[in-house]
């Protein structure tokens, strides 16, 4: 199938783009980042934008920026940039290794990490990534920047907290240091996670000072796990204790990929080893 009839438009600013939301508010408008989402989508005429907004001439919205403890990410940045970027291997180290997860280099090639943020697919590796280091997001609207605490983006199934004429334009993350780890079951290479989990502790004299615990495919959204996180912190570690905390409580939806007893167990097997490494790596850089 192909899509329907659209207006296309190639704004060359954010505040051209943004202005191009607003007037076409009528048409269901569209912004198109990499296209890996949305293009199969149109396709299949699951979604049918009147007006599509590309975004690949908007310069600003490209580029990896390291200030301080800060690290910016262009929304237009291709994930194989975010994979092969030594600013990302030493800030956000957490980031670099589940960019890898993403299907395949060249569908990281066009792929942007704004678009994946801003689709929210349940199922994907880069919206746990984004709420297990507290990142910030910076949605551009009529009215100018705002920003959005990723524990407040992500509402339900492709679903955020963007307005209709609002563009995500960039995502701050904080350089957290300890160990980290992201590790996911997928049917095969380069699918959709079934469930993942991304992980960062931080070690002090044998304790655990911080953790962060974030699961995907276990929930509409991804969630923390924020009674693993209490587990172990101020504690000696214990994994396992942590991996049942983490699935107390989880009642996710099963589908063709696996019940929803399969994903619990799956989630208990893969945060205990995600914890597991989180930790071998934080000793390892005492």
């Amino acid at each position: 199938m192909k899509p329907p009839p659209f207006r296309y438009a190639a704004p060359t600013t954010v505040e051209e783009a943004v202005a191009l939301l607003v007037e076409h508010a009528d048409a269901e408008p569209r912004v198109l980042a990499g296209g890996q989402s949305l293009v199969p989508l149109m396709n299949f005429r699951l979604a049918q934008p009147g007006h599509l907004i590309d975004l690949r001439r908007v310069p600003e919205l490209d580029g990896i920026r390291l200030d301080g403890d800060t690290l910016e990410i262009g929304a237009m940045t291709r994930q194989s940039a975010v994979e092969d970027s030594p600013e990302v291997a030493l800030a956000a180290p957490l980031l670099a290794e589940a960019v890898g997860f993403v299907a395949h280099r060249p569908i990281r090639n066009s792929g942007t990490v704004g678009g994946s943020l801003a689709h929210a697919d349940p199922a994907a590796e880069l919206p746990a990534v984004a709420l297990a280091l507290d990142a910030e997001l910076v949605a551009a609207g009529p009215g100018g920047l705002r920003v959005i605490p990723a524990s407040a983006f992500f509402r339900g199934p492709f679903s955020t907290a963007l307005a209709p004429d609002e563009i995500l334009v960039a995502v701050r993350l904080p350089h957290r240091r300890g160990g980290h780890a992201f590790v996911e079951f997928a049917r095969t290479h380069g699918s959709f996670a079934v469930v993942a989990v991304a992980a960062l502790v931080e070690m002090d004299d044998g304790h655990v000072s911080r953790a962060s615990i974030a699961l995907t495919g276990v929930a509409p959204v991804p969630i923390r796990a924020t009674a693993a996180e209490r587990v172990l912190e101020g504690a000696v570690p214990d994994a396992a204790a942590a991996a049942d905390a983490a699935v107390e409580g989880l009642t996710p939806a099963g589908d063709v990929h696996a019940g929803s007893s399969s994903r619990i167990e799956l989630a208990r097997v893969h945060v205990r080893r995600a914890v597991e490494q989180a930790l071998a790596r934080a000793q390892d850089r005492r």
